[in-house]
């Protein structure tokens, strides 16, 4: 259920009543706007009297949510939420370029393209450090020592990091760690994600492969209900019959989510695809349709890395890669 307050509504009649609300077993989220001011309850609103509540003089409306996912409505939150991460902003018109190697595999090799995309205008830096993979016997990351690379290649850049995390026995490894990624196999791990909504991290959330929006949406709800909403959503691709691609990029995901959710959404072109050379076409598309930020893999010698070459870009391919994308935004601006 939500309220709308009436402009010129004072914060003190505002907070006398959120805590006659509270009194009911409710949780109350506020969101003010630049106009109007929303109040979400969150609980069993069924002991709410919606005829009561309309009465009152600073309510204009009272509306109940049908969707399952509260606190990631846009309903209860009309403005985008920018997400901040060190000295970058992701949402409400801020756009981020997320860009690093699939994994870290050595201190050389994470500071070079960290060094390389910041110097293209990347804003994050992602790399793997834990790294689930579909055969035991692939290269499963440098663990710990991968995470403290990564934190050595943001002293040397001012890069804030992006790294997944897999299993909440390593959670405090990741105590420096900038945003926490939610990998597609984790999506909805709840146990994983009940954890992360205790830290006050952003969180950025992959789609699973076989994910609908909703199921996404109340993913982050887990992370949200538990105080955490710094949630930063990512649509990867999902699994279709279709095999010309690694996986399918639902590009109509990022009008969806914009429309059902007040959530920064960024788009992973390189995962969806698999292929270097669609990574830039679809990157490009992800901007025209309104993403808040792009995540790329991008490798100083891909044909060389230890996990997925096929789909990462040279350091110059990304460089032009995020000219076209600044200057798409520039003609939706």
């Amino acid at each position: 259920m939500i309220a709308i307050l009436k402009p010129g509504t004072t914060p003190e009649q505002t907070q006398h009543l959120v805590s006659w609300l509270k009194t009911m077993n409710l949780d109350v989220h506020i969101s003010k706007g630049a106009e109007v001011t929303v109040l979400g309850l969150v609980g069993d609103t069924s002991r709410v009297d919606m005829d009561l509540l309309k009465s009152l003089e600073m309510v204009e409306t009272v509306k109940r949510v049908s969707e399952p996912f509260k606190q990631a409505n846009r309903k209860f939150h009309p403005q985008d939420t920018i997400v901040e991460v060190g000295s970058a902003r992701i949402g409400g018109g801020y756009f981020a370029m997320i860009a690093g190697p699939c994994s870290v595999e050595s201190e050389d090799q994470i500071i070079e393209v960290a060094q390389a995309v910041k110097a293209s205008g990347a804003t994050m830096l992602r790399g793997g450090a834990f790294k689930p993979r579909t055969s035991p016997y692939a290269f499963q990351g440098m663990k710990d020592e991968g995470i403290r690379l990564l934190l050595k290649a943001k002293e040397a850049t001012g890069l804030p990091i992006v790294t997944e995390l897999m299993n909440i026995s390593t959670l405090d490894l990741f105590a420096d760690v900038d945003v926490i990624q939610v990998g597609a196999r984790n999506m909805q791990n709840f146990d994983l994600l009940k954890e992360l909504g205790k830290t006050r991290k952003p969180i950025l959330l992959k789609r699973g492969l076989a994910n609908t929006i909703q199921e996404l949406l109340m993913s982050a709800e887990y992370i949200m209900s538990e105080g955490n909403e710094n949630v930063i959503l990512c649509e990867r691709g999902i699994r279709t019959f279709e095999t010309a691609t690694r996986n399918t990029l639902d590009l109509s995901a990022v009008a969806v989510l914009h429309n059902l959710s007040h959530l920064p959404v960024v788009v992973d072109p390189s995962h969806a695809t698999g292929k270097a050379d669609l990574v830039a076409p679809m990157a490009c598309a992800a901007a025209a349709a309104g993403a808040d930020g792009i995540m790329v893999e991008v490798h100083n010698n891909p044909a060389c890395a230890l996990c997925d070459g096929a789909q990462s870009l040279t350091p110059p391919q990304f460089d032009e890669l995020n000219r076209k994308v600044q200057r798409i935004r520039e003609v939706l601006v």
